[in-house]
C-alpha cells in the first residue's frame, strides 16, 4: 500500500500504521480512508495529499 504525504505541512499517512488518534485502523489504504478525514497535523483535506514515490 502505497503512503500520502500532505503537501502542506509534510505529514506521511503510512497505511501499515493508520491514523489511530483519528479512527483510521492500521492497514488502511488511503482510498479507503473516509472522505470527511483531515490531516492530523494542520486539519487539511484529503485532497491536499499526494502520493509518495519510494
Amino acid at each position: 500500500m502505497k503512503k500520502y504525504q500532505c503537501k502542506i505541512c509534510g505529514y506521511v499517512y503510512d497505511p501499515v500504521e493508520g491514523d489511530v488518534d483519528s479512527g483510521i485502523a492500521p492497514g488502511t489504504s488511503f482510498d479507503d480512508i473516509p472522505f470527511d478525514w483531515v490531516c492530523p497535523v494542520c486539519g487539511v483535506t484529503k485532497d491536499d495529499f499526494e502520493p509518495l514515490d519510494e
